[in-house]
Order: C-alpha cells, then sequence, then structure tokens
C-alpha cells in the first residue's frame, strides 16, 4: 500500500514510518517539519517529505491524493508547552481535518493515534489511578486535562466519519513510548521508589517504541474491520515487583478484576491481539 503518515517526522512516526518500509509498503511523511531524530533510521528520515498543515482540508488533501491509507500520528503530544485551548484545538482539528480528506478522496482506511491518557489519570491534577486492573478498552474516560480531552473527542470523531462514510479507522490508544535506553532508566527509578513519579497512577506501564510501531503496520495492514479502539503497552511493567503487589500497596484503590501473573502488565492487549494479530514482543528486561 502506499501509505500517509501524518506527523511522520516525530518520535513515534519516524518508527512506524521504518516498520512500514520494512513491511513493504510505500510511504510519504506529512508533517510541519523535516525529520532530525538522530534515533531514526536514514532511509526512515529519507522518504518523500510534504510539509503540510494538518488542521487544512485541503493540505492533507493533497498529501493523501493517490494514497491507499492514512497514519494519523501528527498532534502535540502533552498539555505541556502549550496553553490548552491549543493543545485541544490543534489536536482535535487535526483529526477532523485528516478524516475529512479521507472522506473527500474516498479513501477507506485509517489509523490514528489515541492515547491511554483519554482514561483520565495521566495527566489529572489531583492524581488518581485507573479504576480497575487488568484494564482495557471498555475503562470509562474520566479526563481532566485538554490532552487526554483532545485524544477522546478524537476517538468520538473516528466513529462519526466511520458511521458517516463506512471507512475502517482503527484507534490506537499508546502508554508511554520509549527507547530501550529509556524504559531501562526509568526502571530503575520504579523499582528503586514506585512511587516516584507519581508513576502509580500509570499503573507502571509502558511500551517499547519498536512494539507501538508494530502496531501501527498491524492497524493499516488490516482488513474488514469498523471502527475500533486498541491499547497498547508492554506485557509487563517497569518495576520489578509483583504487579499484584505493587497495587495493593501503592494504588490500594483499584479493583483487581482478573489475576495478574508475576510481573505482568496492569493493562489488556487481548482486543488487538484478537483482531489484529498483535502482541508486544519487548521489554526492558532483554539482554541489551
Amino acid at each position: 500500500m502506499n501509505v500517509l503518515v501524518t506527523g511522520g517526522s516525530g518520535k513515534l512516526g519516524l518508527a512506524a514510518i521504518d516498520a512500514l518500509l520494512k513491511a513493504g509498503h510505500e510511504v510519504v511523511n506529512a508533517d510541519r517539519a523535516r525529520p532530525t531524530n538522530p534515533r531514526a533510521s536514514e532511509r526512515a528520515k529519507a522518504v518523500r517529505f510534504i510539509e503540510t498543515d494538518l488542521g487544512d482540508v485541503g493540505q492533507v488533501a493533497g498529501a493523501l491524493k493517490n494514497r491507499d491509507a492514512v497514519l494519523h500520528l501528527g498532534a502535540i503530544p502533552n498539555p505541556y508547552g502549550h496553553a490548552d485551548e491549543v493543545v485541544f484545538r490543534n489536536n482535535v482539528m487535526n483529526t477532523f481535518s485528516v478524516l475529512q480528506a479521507c472522506e473527500l478522496l474516498g479513501i477507506k482506511k485509517a489509523a490514528i493515534a489515541s492515547s491511554l491518557s483519554a482514561l483520565g489519570p495521566a495527566w489529572s491534577p489531583k492524581p488518581f489511578a485507573p479504576l480497575y486492573a487488568p484494564v482495557d478498552e471498555e475503562h470509562p474516560l474520566l479526563v481532566h486535562d485538554a490532552y487526554g480531552l483532545s485524544k477522546e473527542v478524537d476517538e468520538r470523531t473516528a466513529q462519526m466519519f466511520h458511521r458517516r462514510t463506512g471507512m475502517q479507522i482503527l484507534c490506537l490508544r499508546f502508554h508511554w513510548i520509549a527507547y530501550p535506553d529509556e524504559t531501562r532508566a526509568r526502571a530503575i527509578t520504579a523499582t528503586s521508589d514506585p512511587r516516584a513519579d507519581e508513576w502509580w497512577r500509570h499503573l507502571w506501564a509502558y511500551v517499547d517504541i519498536r512494539d507501538a510501531a508494530s502496531l501501527c503496520v498491524a492497524a493499516i495492514e488490516a482488513e474488514g474491520l469498523g471502527w475500533d479502539v486498541i491499547q497498547c503497552t508492554a506485557e509487563d511493567t517497569l518495576a520489578d515487583h509483583p504487579t499484584e503487589d505493587l497495587i495493593r500497596q501503592h494504588a490500594p484503590q483499584v479493583e483487581i478484576r482478573a489475576a495478574i501473573k508475576g510481573k505482568g502488565s496492569a493493562f489488556t492487549n487481548a482486543k488487538g491481539n484478537r483482531l489484529l494479530g498483535w502482541k508486544p514482543v519487548h521489554s526492558w528486561r532483554d539482554p541489551e
């Protein structure tokens, strides 16, 4: 397929482009700036780049011409550094514009970056944890911040476009996406002090950037689906302690609804495995 990746100059964007290229797809990068990330592969940085205002339907449509699918990753990635209204307007308008352009051009396949921030705990001014574990895609969305709200609205926007056009749109709820050295560094802190940086509100979850990129490929290659939400975390936690013990000690308000084996994740990837055949394979515990 010929795939447009919006936000392709970003951290995940470049990793996803590289994974799509490895899978045999043609890729074009639509973003506001050319890629500069020194960690990215040279071939990912070398794909065709189209400078694009993702909030402008016409510009997005121009970049989408002759494409088969879009992987929409272009967004402000957190609530810091911009006013709340800037974060919300940018992220929501970008998603609407991309999907509107898809409708105008008859493109029937899209995957968009949502976030587990849509659940609420990640950026809430008043710290809290998910209501239950293992956390699945049915968990209520309880946001208190502009970024999480933008992702909730993005999911509803995608659902509307599917309802209106029949377009296949998968919303990918990523947890903290990190390179292996970043996860190892965070794991040292989380293991020595599980309450550090209030990581308990995230239930010590993360996802290796390679697994996040492989989910992007699986979502683009999927056939016969409609609108759906799929979450994405590693199969383990950042802390080197049994997960149920961590929850009981540091987040006792979380209801443990099913057994969590050993140091396994407090989030489930079962839906991604069932719908896409996708499963994360990387861990900070892997040999360097």
